[in-house]
């Protein structure tokens, strides 16, 4: 049970893989963190830790399920030509999900800004019972193509399993950080919704079987952070120099 330990091959596979799902867990972060801002601020930490400890479930699970994982990948039907999996089901609806749930949230962040100070706060109705439900739906569909990710590079259970908990770790400890730091800058927080757009329309298109290269969606992610945060300085130091 142990012998992957002894495999060179397998240690590669671990520090790749953890790394891969740290990467992919960015938008569980962002999306969890754009969730939990509509709450109020004690009750966010204890959102924050609940989702990420559904999405460590939901992929241990998975995981566990590694044959029925396997079925998903078999076509179900056909829609004009085209083989429609269980796999792809779940990636076109919560794709659609994800990008219906980004453009309200776009527009509530634009009507919040439009209302008086003291009226844009955390509106009452969003429920933690109704926060966590949606948390959970998005948990499935990352937590999905997380562990096909991981079932396609390592050969090991084990080595799966071990990177899952580091990843999961990883995005727990600086879930809280993350989240106040897009709470504090509005701007970045548009950023972020639009990044979510983009990740919507790439697993729609991943689940048509249209397969958009991780490496542009996330080259294009962290162009336009880089930008911001130079806008955010040049900002900072206006302020400062106006002070």
């Amino acid at each position: 049970m142990l012998e992957w330990m002894t495999s060179p091959e397998a240690w590669i596979a671990l520090a790749t893989l953890t790394a891969l799902e740290i990467v992919l867990g960015i938008d569980n972060i962002i999306f969890l963190s754009i969730l939990v801002d509509r709450l109020p601020e004690k009750q966010r930490p204890k959102a924050r830790f609940i989702g990420l400890s559904m999405a460590m479930v939901m992929r241990l699970l998975l995981l566990a399920s590694l044959a029925w994982l396997t079925k998903l990948t078999a076509d179900l039907f056909t829609v004009l030509g085209q083989g429609i999996s269980g796999r792809d089901l779940v990636l076109l609806l919560g794709g659609l999900f994800l990008l219906a749930k980004s453009v309200l949230e776009i527009h509530h962040s634009i009507e919040d800004a439009d209302e008086q100070p003291e009226l844009a706060k955390p509106k009452a109705g969003a429920s933690f019972i109704a926060i966590l439900i949606q948390i959970a739906v998005l948990d499935m569909v990352f937590s999905l193509d997380s562990v096909i990710t991981a079932v396609g590079m390592a050969n090991h259970i084990e080595v799966m399993v071990i990177a899952v908990i580091i990843a999961v770790g990883f995005m727990m400890a600086f879930a809280n950080a993350i989240g106040r730091f897009i709470t504090e800058h509005p701007t970045l927080k548009m950023l972020a919704l639009s990044f979510l757009v983009l990740v919507g329309t790439a697993l729609i298109a991943d689940g048509l079987e249209f397969h958009i290269p991780k490496g542009y969606i996330y080259f294009a992610m962290a162009f336009s952070f880089g930008v911001e945060m130079l806008n955010l300085r040049v900002r900072a130091k206006r302020k400062g120099s106006a002070a």
